[in-house]
C-alpha cells in the first residue's frame, strides 16, 4: 500500500470483484503494465461484452426469418431495448442502433432541423462537443435557420438553465445539449435545461449528446422532456463499432428516413448486428450485479440506482483524492503553477479533471506519465477541445478521466509521477 488510508468507497474486496469484470484492467496489450486514466476516450470493455460480441460474430442467421435461430435474434434484440429502458429511464420512445454516437447525433439532428416548422432558429452552446455543434450548424444553414450559440461559464466551465433562458425565445425550433462535456468532466441539469427551453418554446425539438455523461451517471429519459439522447458504447462498458440512441414518440412520427412502404416507427436502415444489442443487455446485467452488491434486493430499479450511486461516489473519492492528495503526497492544487478547468470544488464534475501547468507543455506531461506506464491525454486548442480551451487562452491540458474500476492506489502512483516531475521536468 502506498498510502496509510483507503479513499475507495468500496470495500478492497468488491474493487477487486468489479476490476475482475473488466478485460486489460492493469495491463496493455501492445505496452503491458499500465494504469488506465483515458476512460473518456474509452472505457474497459466487460469481459462478458467480449465474449457475446465473439459469439453473435459466428452467427449466420439473419433477422426477420420464420424460423428458430432468427426468431431467437429477434428476441435478444428486443430484451436488449426493454434493458435499455430499464437502465436510461423511459417508458416511452425507442432505442436504435446505428454507426457511432457521432453519426446518431447528426441524424437525430438532421431529422429534427428538417421536420420542424418553417423559420426561427437553432439554439446550441459552446460547450458542446462538436458532434452537436457541426450538425446543428450545418442544418440550420440548409434549412435557412440562424444558428444561435449561448456562452458557456468560462471559469466554471459548464452552462447552466439560466445561460439558456437569455437566449431561447417562441421561434427557437431545435436545441442541442451536451450533458457532461468530454474536455473537462464537468455535467449540466439537463432537466432544468430543457424546462428553460420549453417554457419559452414548447415546441422546439430537444436532442442531446450523453456520449461523455452515460457512464458517470443516472441516466433519467421520462425526466428530460426530451426528444433525442445519443451515447457510445464503448465509453460505458462495451465495445467499438456501434452507436445507441433513443428518440422520442414525437419525433419518431415526424418524416425521417425510412424504406419505401416499411414501418413508418422504423428508425433503423438495414441489418444491425444481433451483438452489438446484446452487450447492451451485458452492460445491465453488469449494473445490476453491482447494484445487487450494494444492497441486496430483487428489484431491478433498485439496483440500477445503487449503482449509480456507488459508481458516481467512487469517483467523486478518486478525483478529490487526485486534486487534494493524501498521506503527504501532494494533490494537484498543491503542484506549483497548476491550473484546473471548473476550479478545484466543482459538484458537477463526472469522473474527469483537465489540468495544465504554466510554462510547461501539457505533452511533456503526458509523455512522462506514459514513461510511467500511466495512461493520460492531451487535449489540443484544436476542432474537438478549442471551444473550451481558446476562451481560457490554453493550448493544452491534460485531461486524466477515471472510471469506477479505477482506485485509489492507481491515483496516488499518478501522483507521485507528477510531484517527481515537478522536481525535475525533462526537457522536450
Amino acid at each position: 500500500m502506498i498510502g496509510s488510508i483507503n479513499v475507495d468507497y468500496f470495500s478492497p474486496n468488491l474493487l477487486a470483484e468489479i476490476r475482475d469484470k473488466f478485460a486489460f484492467v492493469e495491463d496493455c496489450p501492445f505496452e503491458g503494465k499500465r494504469v488506465f486514466f483515458e476512460n473518456a476516450g474509452g472505457a474497459l470493455t466487460l469481459k462478458s461484452v467480449v465474449e457475446t460480441s465473439s459469439k453473435f460474430a459466428a452467427i449466420p442467421d439473419n433477422q426477420g426469418r420464420a424460423n428458430p435461430a432468427s426468431m431467437a435474434l429477434m428476441g435478444i434484440i428486443q430484451e436488449a431495448k426493454n434493458d435499455a429502458s430499464k437502465l436510461f429511464g423511459s417508458t416511452t420512445g425507442q432505442f436504435f442502433v446505428g454507426e457511432s454516437g457521432t453519426e446518431l447525433l447528426f441524424r437525430l439532428v438532421r431529422n429534427a432541423a428538417t421536420s420542424a416548422k418553417a423559420g426561427g432558429n437553432i439554439l446550441g452552446s459552446s460547450f458542446e462537443h462538436p458532434a452537436t455543434r457541426s450538425a446543428a450548424k450545418h442544418w440550420a444553414s440548409q434549412t435557412k435557420r440562424q444558428y444561435i450559440n449561448v456562452q458557456h461559464e468560462d471559469s466554471s466551465g459548464d452552462v447552466t438553465a439560466e445561460h439558456y433562458s437569455q437566449i431561447v425565445n417562441p421561434d427557437t425550433r431545435l436545441v442541442t445539449i451536451l450533458h457532461a462535456s468530454p474536455v473537462t468532466g464537468i455535467s449540466v441539469d439537463l432537466k432544468a435545461i430543457a424546462t428553460a427551453v420549453r417554457s419559452v418554446a414548447p415546441e422546439a425539438f430537444i436532442i442531446v449528446d450523453g456520449v461523455q455523461y452515460a457512464a458517470h451517471g443516472g441516466i433519467k429519459i421520462d425526466h428530460y422532456n426530451i426528444d433525442g439522447y445519443a451515447m457510445s458504447p464503448y465509453k460505458m462498458y462495451s465495445r467499438h463499432g456501434f452507436g445507441f440512441a433513443w428518440v422520442s414518440d414525437r419525433l419518431t412520427q415526424m418524416n425521417h428516413e425510412q424504406l419505401l412502404d416499411g414501418p413508418n416507427e422504423n428508425w433503423e436502415l438495414g441489418t444491425r448486428d444481433t451483438g452489438s444489442y446484446a452487450t447492451i443487455s451485458d452492460v445491465v446485467e453488469y449494473l445490476e450485479w453491482l447494484g445487487g452488491k450494494i444492497e441486496n434486493t430483487d428489484s431491478r430499479y433498485l439496483k440500477l440506482h445503487n449503482a449509480s450511486k456507488a459508481i458516481a461516489a467512487q469517483e467523486t473519492a478518486l478525483t478529490n483524492l487526485m486534486i487534494n492528495g493524501q498521506d503527504n503526497i501532494n494533490g494537484l492544487k498543491d503542484l506549483e503553477g497548476i491550473e484546473i478547468i471548473g476550479g478545484e470544488k466543482n459538484p458537477n464534475r463526472k469522473g474527469l479533471v483537465s489540468f495544465r501547468i504554466n510554462g510547461t507543455s501539457s505533452h511533456a506531461i503526458v509523455k512522462f506519465l506514459n514513461e510511467k506506464a500511466i495512461r493520460t491525454h492531451v487535449r489540443k486548442a484544436d476542432h474537438y477541445s478549442g471551444n473550451i480551451l481558446n476562451p481560457l487562452g490554453w493550448e493544452d491540458c491534460v485531461r486524466v478521466s477515471v472510471c469506477h474500476y479505477n482506485s485509489s492506489e492507481e491515483i496516488k502512483l499518478l501522483l507521485l509521477a507528477l510531484n517527481e516531475f515537478q522536481l525535475g521536468p525533462p526537457t522536450n
